[in-house]
């Protein structure tokens, strides 16, 4: 089943991934660099004159980190097959409603739920149902609707990239990255139960928001630890399946 909608690798990167992507990672190679550290990836010429044709002519100031992270997030994506995973939206109010994978819900219940193990392709992106769940991704900025996220896993942790204010309309998009093991228990300062809306009138709406990057990480790893979304597979390639 292909994705429901175009993803952000397809809006920013399109075809010059075909283009580019190949002589970075034969770079990569050369250098003897694992793609996976940022570090030696940004050293890579490729990777460098990857960077420059994507940077304005007054330059990016802060987003260069940004930037630097999209170009590794993408690469690793198209590295790993460009597997998709497309969250329904009955998924995603499991993962909004549901407990920690330890066993207790936000009330105190015990859950089920089977947890998945390591994928076979560590780095995916997860594309939510649109306009589902909202975040204020830049301090003091009009709220986004979340997209989804750039995943890929090491050990206990998550690496993500989430895609903020990705639409037909607007030529670029907002990123943010978190990286962590599955946080503790969480709480809002202001008592309000955690994706609960933080926009006027969501509620009525079915809208559901995250406030702040724990939160967000809490909610990367609550799909992550459920079953494997209904994902759109390149022909041969294997899926991970719950454990």
């Amino acid at each position: 089943m292909p994705p429901a909608r175009p993803t952000p690798f397809d809006a920013i990167f399109g075809p010059l991934a075909a283009a580019r992507f190949p002589a970075v990672r034969e770079g990569l190679a050369a250098a003897g660099q694992d793609p996976r550290a940022r570090d030696g990836f940004l050293l890579v010429r490729e990777v460098v004159e990857l960077m420059r044709d994507f940077r304005p002519e007054e330059g990016l100031g802060e987003a260069v980190a940004a930037l630097a992270a999209l170009v590794h997030h993408a690469y690793l994506y198209w590295m790993d097959g460009e597997r998709v995973g497309v969250v329904g939206e009955r998924e995603l109010e499991g993962a909004l409603t549901e407990g920690r994978k330890d066993g207790m819900t936000e009330g105190g219940g015990a859950v089920d739920r089977p947890s998945l193990r390591p994928s076979v392709f560590p780095s995916c992106y997860v594309q939510l149902p649109p306009l589902a769940v909202w975040g204020t991704p830049v301090l003091d900025a009009p709220p986004e609707p979340l997209d989804g996220w750039f995943l890929y896993r090491e050990g206990d942790r998550i690496n993500l990239l989430a895609i903020f204010g990705l639409h037909a309309g607007r030529a670029g998009l907002t990123a943010v990255e978190a990286a962590g093991p599955r946080p503790g228990p969480l709480r809002r300062p202001d008592g309000s139960a955690l994706f609960a809306p933080l926009l006027a009138g969501a509620a009525a709406a079915g809208l559901r928001s995250v406030a702040g990057e724990e939160e967000l990480l809490e909610l990367a790893w609550r799909i992550e630890s459920g079953p494997l979304p209904s994902a759109s597979i390149p022909p041969g390639a294997r899926t991970a399946s719950p454990a």
